[in-house]
């Protein structure tokens, strides 16, 4: 399955991007960041080929204290950078910072993606793609009407919620490599 008519593409930050810290761990700062092989090649692909590749990510552990909104900046700020090093970008990044239950941006609730819709008018169901490693991030896309991938990124450690993602996601890829070779050409 192609997706030729994608011009917009909702990344998931944590388990797409990078790798996704261990489970009650955070990607708090900016050492905590490690990306994940053929990242930033997927990412140059989709900015050579036109399409706007927006980040989506839920930050929980700003809600915890763990770390604040000004740590998690700081962390898109050097992965900006990073990128731009590597002829890549990200259009923008939206990010959550409560917890369960206290807003409408948690994925896989849809306020992020909303907000995104506002910023680009352009965007849209048609147009639009979302690629996340979680059932959070098929059950957001699917709740707008918009295909997914799902990333399954270790067949070794079965996920919360993997199985579901698999049955609801349009396609499923090993990484955001393989998914951009394969579905996004």
């Amino acid at each position: 399955m192609l997706f030729p008519d994608i011009k917009y593409v909702f990344l998931d930050r944590d388990g797409v991007i990078n790798r996704k810290a261990p489970e009650g761990e955070y990607v708090a700062n900016w050492r905590d960041f490690q990306f994940l092989p053929g990242v930033e090649a997927a990412i140059a692909s989709l900015n050579q080929s036109g399409r706007c590749v927006i980040v989506v990510t839920n930050q929980r552990g700003i809600s915890l204290g763990l770390y604040d909104n000004a740590e998690v900046e700081t962390i898109h700020e050097q992965l900006q950078k990073h990128l731009n090093a590597k002829h890549a970008h990200i259009d923008a990044f939206y990010y959550c910072p409560h917890d369960k239950d206290q807003c409408n941006c948690r994925k896989p609730k849809t306020g992020l993606f909303e907000r995104a819709f506002r910023d680009f008018p352009e965007a849209s169901r048609a147009n639009s793609l979302v690629i996340g490693d979680s059932i959070s991030d098929i059950e957001a896309a699917h709740r707008l009407g918009l295909p997914s991938i799902f990333i399954q990124n270790d067949l070794k450690i079965q996920k919360t919620g993997a199985t579901e993602a698999i049955v609801l996601a349009s396609a499923v890829s090993s990484s955001l490599f393989e998914a951009v070779a394969q579905y996004l050409r």
